[in-house]
């Protein structure tokens, strides 16, 4: 009699997304899988989709290769359920075995007895490049994410250690005795040399004097970039308007309340939460540059879905902050960091993606002084901001130093005039020169 299978397919897509391109596969035929444990690993446009196996069994077949392109409802493999119900080796009551004697039988139960210990989850992406950068094992890395899943610091965290253990027997010798570690007398540890990041989709840079071409395929969201971008380019009529902001007043409330903010909120008190209000509020007073084209109609939005641009090692992704305009200055700061954690770890989920009625991204992070940043389809605006350098400017007939960021908004001529678009920039500009403002919405 055969045994059930299970059929493995790949999820429902959304609507935006066509197909996907199987990038891993995590078991091989043969092998016992658990409800739930991650199977394959699909790359879409967007991010990366994880297929778990939808039953306890054994894994009978793949029915596609690494690099195949599948679409929604596409069978992967089979899952037989020949097996499923028998406890794993270590879960089985051994009764030929004697009751243990002595003292061992009350404190140290035999090691046999204890019950089987799930496996962690898989690595994300990220995880996994990080660790064949360095050649090494999950399994030798203590997990410090959900259900004992190994993160990009507990890898970072590892090869500190490793690096201090390797550490030449002088160095330890020269370490203060114990007496002298108090926390008042301790020296600041000295800090092991920093791993390099998880490794983007472009090659790393050839030794000097090397000569050669390497030829890597293009991600999907590479391409998808590359599409969007050109997309932008041809059907849009793109125009940048310029201004400069002087953040005294909001780097002046930040040192004064940061410390105050990060213990009440447990989030670090940073500058996009305020350009995301100030924008929100300057979309509310300008609603065309929060409007869409859609054919001859123009498509005005009610609601400020602010998207955030965030650098991956796969390339720029856009999480959308869902009525930022409602949002708290403290629950801001909190989501842009969580989207920039699961950016880097490959954890965004296509939810976080969809829709985005206006975009902010900061080349400033990068070190950018200046740039023009491209629309993001089928918003009709995006704002760019850049680094803050200290400059002299005259303000009442003097001559001072102060705190100034150029800012950039771009925008589609056919539908916002460069009226609407100055302006826009200048409620921002007004906004973040006096905090204040914001509070009033004045």
């Amino acid at each position: 009699m055969s045994a059930e299978r299970t059929t493995l397919r790949v999820p429902e897509l959304p609507e935006s997304v066509a197909d996907a391109t199987v990038v891993a596969l995590h078991k091989k035929a043969g092998e016992r899988v658990r409800r739930d444990e991650l199977l394959v690993e699909l790359e879409t446009d967007k991010v990366v989709l994880e297929v778990p196996a939808p039953a306890d069994g054994v894994l009978d077949e793949y029915t596609v290769e690494e690099g195949a392109v599948v679409e929604a409802d596409t069978v992967l493999g089979y899952i037989s359920a020949a097996g499923a119900a028998e406890p794993a080796e270590a879960e089985k009551p051994d009764t030929a075995k004697p009751e243990p004697k002595g003292d061992a039988a009350e404190g140290e139960p035999a090691e046999e007895e204890a019950p089987a210990r799930a496996a962690p989850p898989t690595p994300s992406p990220a995880v996994r490049r990080l660790l064949s950068e360095h050649e090494l094992d999950a399994d030798e890395i203590e997990g410090s994410g959900q259900n004992g899943r190994v993160l990009k610091e507990d890898v970072e965290r590892f090869l500190a250690e490793r690096e201090t253990a390797q550490a030449p027997a002088a160095t330890k010798e020269e370490r203060p005795a114990p007496e002298d570690t108090s926390p008042e007398k301790a020296p600041a540890r000295a800090a092991a040399p920093e791993p390099p990041p998880a490794r983007a989709t472009a090659p790393t840079a050839a030794p000097a004097g090397t000569r050669g071409e390497e030829r890597v395929a293009m991600s999907r969201l590479r391409a998808r970039i590359a599409e969007r971008l050109l997309q932008a380019k041809q059907s849009t009529a793109m125009l940048t308007t310029f201004n400069e902001i002087d953040l005294s007043e909001v780097m002046a409330l930040r040192e004064r309340h940061k410390a105050a903010f990060e213990k009440r909120h447990g989030v670090r008190l940073g500058f996009m939460g305020f350009f995301v209000t100030a924008s929100a509020l300057a979309l509310r007073r300008f609603p065309v540059v929060n409007a869409a084209l859609d054919g001859n109609e123009i498509v005005y939005h009610r609601h400020a879905d602010i998207g955030i641009a965030v650098s991956s090692p796969r390339g720029l992704v856009v999480p959308v902050l869902r009525d930022a305009g409602q949002l708290p200055l403290a629950t801001i700061e909190e989501r842009i960091r969580e989207f920039a954690e699961r950016a880097r770890d490959g954890r965004l989920d296509l939810d976080d993606l969809r829709g985005g009625t206006f975009t902010i991204t900061n080349g400033g992070v990068f070190g950018s002084l200046l740039s023009t940043p491209i629309l993001n389809p089928p918003q009709s605006a995006i704002l760019g901001m850049h680094a803050i350098q200290e400059r002299p400017v005259a303000r009442n007939g003097e001559v001072v130093i102060r705190p100034m960021m150029y800012v950039a908004l771009s925008y589609d001529h056919r539908l916002i005039d460069g009226a609407d678009a100055v302006r826009f920039l200048v409620s921002v500009k007004e906004s973040l020169e006096d905090p204040g403002r914001m509070l009033l919405d004045l």
